[in-house]
């Protein structure tokens, strides 16, 4: 009997280890937005501050100052996505151990919460896809006007 014990416990320590593998994963994800949302919010205070200095007035900058602040909200959207994929892994993993324990009475809760976790994974990788775009197009925009300063 003993022995049956020990072989379910094991069984829902295997099944607890697929969320725990998505865990790591988004805590991945979540610490590089994190830091991409630094970035860009240290580059736009830089865009703001040479705005304060400026003499002439450049539309371009006010489009910079634009896309950063949208590339600093698309972060913060993935982030948040982020931290609700990990809440559901969290409860992936607890609704499994402890549908085990009820003697699998939570039915498809725990299945429901890996695939909304999985949602969330998409959702911000999506964002985070976005806001690689809209960096590159900034960068490619801020060479080409140190091209034509340089060239007058």
């Amino acid at each position: 009997m003993n022995a049956l014990l020990d072989a379910g416990h094991y069984a829902i320590l295997t099944a607890m280890l697929a969320p725990a593998l998505l865990m790591t994963a988004t805590g991945s994800l979540l610490a590089s937005a994190n830091a991409r949302l630094a970035r860009v919010v240290d580059r736009l205070r830089i865009v703001i501050e040479d705005w304060k200095h400026a003499t002439a007035n450049d539309p371009s900058r006010e489009t910079r100052m634009r896309r950063h602040r949208r590339r600093a909200h698309l972060v913060l959207r993935a982030c948040q996505m982020l931290y609700m994929a990990l809440g559901c892994f969290i409860g992936t993993s607890l609704a499994l151990a402890i549908d085990a324990f009820l003697h699998y009475r939570f039915d498809v809760l725990p299945t429901a919460l890996a695939l909304l976790g999985v949602a969330f994974l998409l959702g911000a990788s999506l964002l985070l896809g976005m806001e690689v775009s809209l960096s590159v197009r900034s960068f490619d925009e801020e060479l080409d006007d140190e091209i034509r300063r340089h060239h007058r």
